[in-house]
């Protein structure tokens, strides 16, 4: 069963299904994030949606790039989360399946290609209190605790 974190689902809400791939991009003491300033601030780990016939891998790899110009490699699934959410930039209710994955970031090879979205290295141990959910901190603290 995958946890899910937040509120649940209120019976008067049809909630989509979205996956959604993350990663955890750590350097150093340091950790890669993202910074969304549209359509409201919120600090997250680099990812977002799997699109229909994409892999997860693939995704991960162009979504860690369109928001942080990044490239990655050697990711390894840490697991997942599930969270029910209002996703303003689609006007959709989802159910967001987010997997996190850990990846190596080896070198930045653009700008962010992603709109409203500008990377920010962090130590991690402060990336832990300051990312916008629970279930990214949650991943966060684990890595933490497991170094």
């Amino acid at each position: 069963m995958i946890r899910r974190i937040g509120a649940p689902p209120t019976r008067l809400r049809r909630h989509v299904l979205r996956r959604g791939v993350y990663a955890i991009l750590p350097f150093g003491r340091d950790v890669l994030l993202t910074f969304q300033m549209a359509p409201f601030e919120e600090l997250q780990l680099p990812g977002g949606g799997v699109d229909d016939g994409e892999s997860p891998l693939h995704a991960l790899h162009r979504e860690v790039f369109e928001e942080t110009g990044w490239k990655i490699a050697s990711p390894r699934r840490l697991g997942a989360f599930r969270r029910f959410t209002y996703m303003p930039e689609y006007d959709l209710w989802a159910e967001k399946l987010c997997e996190v994955f850990i990846a190596r970031p080896v070198r930045p090879l653009s700008d962010a290609s992603e709109e409203d979205h500008v990377p920010v290295w962090m130590g991690a141990d402060l990336a832990a209190r300051e990312l916008g959910n629970a279930g990214d901190r949650m991943f966060i603290a684990r890595y933490l605790a497991s170094r």
